[in-house]
């Protein structure tokens, strides 16, 4: 998903994604609302019908972190559609992280016309094509950016609903084309939707508050997700504070989840980055902890009041004892 910044700046595109850090609340310890999740990973069930509505929005995240002999790579691709009435609309954004390189421009991110007025599937663009569903397995390939994302068949590890609307989290392993380079690694995909709702075409005042979002790869452990947002329109279906572990392919329920900011940056404007996190979490596997920090920043939009940026995310994570190094991309719309 991606904020509605239309109006404010244009064509440019951002995610809701719900895409990584983790709260907007100066040093407090929020608790996590219990989501649907089982004690395992499950497999998606063929995609259930859209409500029948004219107005509706969807999207399709995908965030990859993967390794080579050169280093780490992220990359992450929302995909965003949307019906209002007889119009229906489209959107990519896109971004990629080289550890070595920094942030490297892509081809793709914004609106592009949905001619096939697809809504269940993601519609091809010029940039992007998107072959097979999450439950089977996924292809991503944009010969204009010279890379290739096969993703192998995604479990769910946290799905919630509200009023006809579906939100859930997965993770599996994923291997990235890039040029020359062949990254394996792995991928958190979040699939949202929404009826009576479509922010590509409508705006929606405070649909944003204090987003921040964040999706790890913790090496020798699994996949971590975590979301933090205060926006009363969203919470309903996605909480206010979420999150899963996966260790070693195995869903960890955040029973108890607490983020604390430990620092942050002043923004071009009348708002601050969040930069620093602590967060401690409770599961029937026992208690799980880790410090997490900002190595890489880039503001997407800037609207004085508030903005959107990337990063990436590294830091340690302490669990049974043991303590593993995480890696990712973030996520804030302030």
């Amino acid at each position: 998903m991606t904020p509605i910044l239309g109006e404010i700046l244009g064509n440019f595109v951002v995610r809701f994604s719900l895409s990584f850090i983790i709260l907007g609340v100066l040093n407090v310890g929020l608790i996590c609302p219990k989501p649907i999740l089982g004690a395992g990973p499950s497999t998606p069930s063929p995609q259930p019908s859209l409500p029948k509505t004219s107005l509706l929005y969807v999207s399709d995240y995908a965030s990859f972190v993967g390794e080579d002999a050169h280093g780490r790579v992220a990359f992450a691709l929302d995909n965003n559609r949307g019906r209002d009435g007889e119009t229906w609309q489209a959107e990519h954004f896109v971004v990629l992280h080289d550890e070595h390189e920094g942030w490297v421009p892509l081809q793709g991110s914004g609106s592009y016309d949905n001619t096939t007025h697809e809504l269940e599937t993601i519609p091809s663009s010029s940039f992007f094509s998107i072959d097979g569903m999450p439950q089977t397995g996924m292809t991503i390939d944009s010969p204009s950016n010279n890379l290739t994302l096969s993703i192998k068949p995604i479990p769910i590890r946290l799905a919630r609903e509200h009023e006809g609307g579906r939100y859930w989290l997965g993770s599996a392993s994923a291997e990235l084309q890039w040029k020359n380079r062949r990254l394996k690694g792995r991928v958190i995909y979040e699939y949202f939707m929404m009826p009576e709702f479509n922010r590509l075409s409508r705006t929606y005042w405070g649909l944003w508050k204090h987003f921040q979002g964040l999706y790890l790869v913790v090496e020798g452990l699994g996949d971590l997700y975590v979301h933090s947002q205060e926006s009363d329109m969203m919470a309903p279906l996605v909480g206010t504070v979420a999150g899963f572990l996966a260790v070693k392919g195995e869903t960890k329920s955040l029973q108890v989840l607490q983020v604390t900011l430990l620092d942050h940056n002043q923004a071009w404007g009348l708002y601050r980055w969040p930069s620093a996190w602590g967060l401690n979490w409770v599961n029937k596997s026992g208690a799980g902890r880790a410090r997490l920090e900002i190595q890489e920043f880039k503001t997407m939009g800037n609207w004085i009041i508030g903005g959107f940026g990337m990063g990436i995310v590294h830091g340690l994570v302490h669990y049974n004892g043991k303590e593993y190094f995480a890696y990712g991309l973030a996520e804030l719309i302030m």
